[in-house]
């Protein structure tokens, strides 16, 4: 997926939606004095643990308790009457859950949500740690308010999520960025009205990282986007371990969530007048493995899922290692689950994915994908791919090359291979030069762009489904949604059918999305 094909997917403006631990601090002036590292260090002894590849391989399956008592504290319940927050959210779907949940605790303590940065009495930079682009665009964000800061020195500002689990970052923020008043990481999301207490009333920088992934707090306020689609967390955490890979640091060991528990929200949400919901989890084909007693998993979830009364559920993302007979069993069933399979390859090469720890070879993946042809003949595949993996050979990309038009896949997410301090593979050295890998990038994504027109080219004169999520933001009378298979639909249509099914005549498709009329009607899109 190149630059082109993200800011199509970013095409729809949805309607708003109105929606333990002591902390540790930290002395500033005490760190002025003596800023070196082992004082810093020693400061997270007692809070936090550096990513250890080694010894999160070790890490036992702790009884991880479900707590169904989640509550705003009664003396932070109304504090933020008459203020307003902000939350910019980078990287994956799981960030922006996090995000509506944050926002979902702050909206309960009285506080109103803004996009205007001059507003704003609290902002969060939600973060992502899976690139190093991503960590840039943080710390330039960082930077640019620190006038606002000066300005309004009553301004709460946060990092959270994925980079707050990294020492490395936490330290950089420390020592060069002062104007941030707030540091925690991903397991304590439900500490956030102790943290914002603390950091309105305290004098000192409040910073809470847990190395220990935490329970699982069912009862957490959500502030969801619209009223179309919803996330819906069913598990936490990664313990596969790819070698280039963060996560299982950052977001620690798995752990699911009890059906029932899953269940009641999708059930819930479908009462509401959601039409989609996609179940979230950072490898969710896994889902319950982490059962001692139970072999109940993904496929047995989706099934139960099967027999609710909502239109449409998708789920993401897969580990090819984790899809097994049982859910493509499920799958093929139909009806409210759709057969869009995001299933990641990363390489088309054996050598390079046991280098990745992806535990599964080229021909694996291919087994498992005529598997999932076979019972779903008319499923539409898309992936993830890694060019520039250290040493990464020119037959070894061929072999990517040839697997990407051996499975067809409809679209891709493509990337160079990113270091990530803290991973195995930032260790290697690598002596693949930067100029082959972005030829390398190029002509993948020539590759899936023509893949993906050819693809669209059959949605042509066809009548398709769409769920309408609102207008779109380069035209406001023009409407935009997804068809069950994940395409981009534009067409003229009444606002009245933002967050219905409808049905929609394809007149032109183009690389990344469709344009049609409704099928009663004979307006074009322009």
């Amino acid at each position: 997926m190149n630059e082109q094909q993200r800011k199509q997917q970013a095409q729809i403006k949805q309607p708003e939606n109105p929606s333990d631990i002591k902390s540790g601090s930290v002395n500033m002036e005490r760190l002025k004095k003596t800023s070196s590292d082992d004082m810093i260090a020693k400061y997270f002894e007692t809070t936090y643990e550096p990513p250890n590849l080694n010894k999160a391989r070790k890490r036992g399956r702790d009884d991880v308790e479900v707590h169904y008592d989640f509550g705003i504290p009664e003396d932070m319940e109304n504090i933020g009457e008459g203020r307003k927050f902000m939350i910019r959210t980078y990287g994956c779907q799981m960030n922006e859950h996090d995000t509506e949940v944050m926002a979902g605790i702050l909206s309960e303590m009285g506080y109103e949500s803004t996009n205007d940065t001059e507003e704003a009495d609290i902002i969060l930079l939600n973060t992502c740690a899976i690139r190093e682009n991503a960590e840039n665009k943080v710390f330039g964000e960082i930077g640019h308010l620190k006038a606002l800061k000066r300005e309004k020195p009553d301004l709460i500002l946060g990092v959270c999520g994925c980079m707050s689990q990294e020492e490395k970052v936490v330290n950089r923020i420390m020592k060069k960025h002062p104007q941030v008043d707030l540091i925690f990481g991903t397991h304590n999301i439900h500490r956030l009205p102790y943290l914002v207490k603390e950091a309105m009333f305290g004098k000192e920088k409040v910073v809470e990282v847990w190395s220990k992934e935490g329970d699982i707090i069912e009862n957490l306020p959500k502030a969801r986007k619209g009223k179309v689609k919803a996330w819906v967390n069913i598990m936490y955490g990664c313990d596969k371990f790819c070698t280039y890979c963060i996560v299982p640091m950052t977001r620690g060991k798995e752990r699911s969530r009890l059906p029932e528990d899953i269940i009641q929200e999708v059930r819930q949400l479908t009462a509401q007048g959601y039409k989609e919901i996609t179940l979230l989890g950072q490898n969710v084909n896994a889902y319950g493995k982490d059962f001692e007693d139970s072999d109940y998993g993904l496929g047995d979830l989706m099934d139960a899922l099967h027999k609710i009364d909502i239109p449409r559920i998708r789920f993401t993302t897969s580990h090819p290692r984790d899809f097994d007979d049982r859910l493509i069993e499920v799958l093929a069933k139909g009806g409210n689950l759709l057969d869009h399979i995001h299933l990641p390859v990363q390489s088309g090469s054996s050598e390079v994915l046991k280098k990745m720890n992806r535990r599964y070879t080229r021909e694996e993946y291919l087994e498992l994908v005529r598997k999932i042809r076979e019972a779903m003949p008319n499923a539409t595949l898309t992936t993830d791919i890694i060019v520039g993996f250290p040493n990464e050979t020119a037959e070894q990309f061929e072999e990517t090359m040839s697997l990407v038009e051996e499975v067809g896949f409809e679209s891709a997410f493509t990337f160079i291979y990113s270091p990530r301090e803290g991973t195995p593979a930032a260790r290697k050295q690598d002596d693949v030069p930067e100029e082959v890998k972005k030829q390398r990038l190029y002509r993948l994504n020539e590759l899936v762009n023509k893949q993906s027109a050819e693809s669209m080219q059959h949605y042509k004169d066809e009548v398709v489904k769409v769920l309408v999520e609102g207008e779109s933001k380069k035209d406001p009378d023009v409407l935009a949604g997804y068809t069950e298979r994940n395409k981009l639909v534009n067409f003229r249509a009444p606002k009245s059918l933002i967050g219905k099914i409808v049905d929609v005549k394809i007149t032109e498709a183009r690389t990344w999305s469709l344009n049609g009329v409704l099928a009663e009607t004979t307006a074009e899109v322009k």
